[in-house]
């Protein structure tokens, strides 16, 4: 049985829709979405280890992204659903990524959003020692670090007031170990550049473009998986957020024609 927290909301007869959130978010961050998106699919909010709801084991496994693609085959399975579609975002992007490889049969269509961690070219995520002392200073200095990351909730500046607020207070939840331990064993691992032409299911990218740091990597996505999809959205990191209507269009559109509903 998985440890990841989950929550079910939307379409009951609906397909299973997958949402995964990033480093520091919760499942507030598809609070804009919820109700457009929660009328064609029924809604799987995850969070990630140490985040939200989740726990914050002390193991380095837990955060291994093979460790994640089975909390999720478990979620499948616990909610009876006999595929998914995915949607991750940022950090979560790599992970949803990685369950689509492992179980193709069971993915109808994936989703995801900016993401360098997922599209980083070669694995490279940053010098190795660099990001090892953050982890470390994020685990010793606790909360008052964690405020100051420039990830932070309170940063989101083009997100939704209500949102906004609404992941600043759940930002209190997070573990300064399972962040670290989220840096230490699971950012190394996220990378799926190499292998998004493997990805043997329906795939579409939503593209804040306003993200300029993420468009050289918007290409070589798609030079290396001319079968993935890309919508180009006026918005930046946090595109869902940012552009919410046009988001939940996206998905909507994307949903429907991969469920054969249309």
């Amino acid at each position: 049985m998985t440890i990841l927290h989950y929550e079910i909301s939307g379409r009951a007869d609906g397909p299973s829709l997958l949402l995964l959130h990033g480093f520091m978010s919760s499942r507030a961050q598809w609070r804009p979405n919820m109700a457009g998106l929660g009328q064609i699919a029924r809604l799987v909010v995850v969070e990630l280890l140490g985040h939200g709801r989740s726990p914050a084991p002390e193991e380095a496994s837990a955060y291994e992204v093979a460790s994640y693609v089975d909390a999720f085959e478990d979620i499948r399975r616990a909610i009876g659903a006999p595929q998914l579609f995915l949607c991750g975002q940022s950090f979560g992007a790599g992970l949803t990524i990685a369950y689509a490889l492992a179980h193709p049969g069971r993915v109808q269509g994936h989703i995801f959003t900016n993401s360098r961690s997922a599209l980083a070219p070669g694995g490279r995520l940053g010098d190795e020692a660099t990001r090892a002392a953050e982890a470390d200073r994020i685990e010793t200095g606790g909360a008052s670090v964690i405020d100051a990351l420039p990830l932070h909730p309170r940063n989101a500046k083009r997100a939704p007031a209500e949102a906004r607020d609404e992941m600043v207070r759940d930002a209190a939840l997070l573990s300064p170990r399972g962040l670290a331990n989220s840096m230490r064993h699971t950012l190394p691992q996220l990378s799926m550049l190499d292998r998004l032409a493997d990805v043997a299911v329906p795939g579409l990218l939503v593209n804040g473009t306003w993200e300029k740091a993420f468009q050289p990597l918007r290409a070589l996505a798609a030079e290396r998986a001319p079968a993935l999809e890309i919508i180009d959205l006026e918005g930046g990191h946090s595109i869902n957020l940012e552009a919410p209507e046009a988001f939940n269009l996206a998905l909507g559109d994307f949903i429907r024609r991969h469920n054969g509903l249309v």
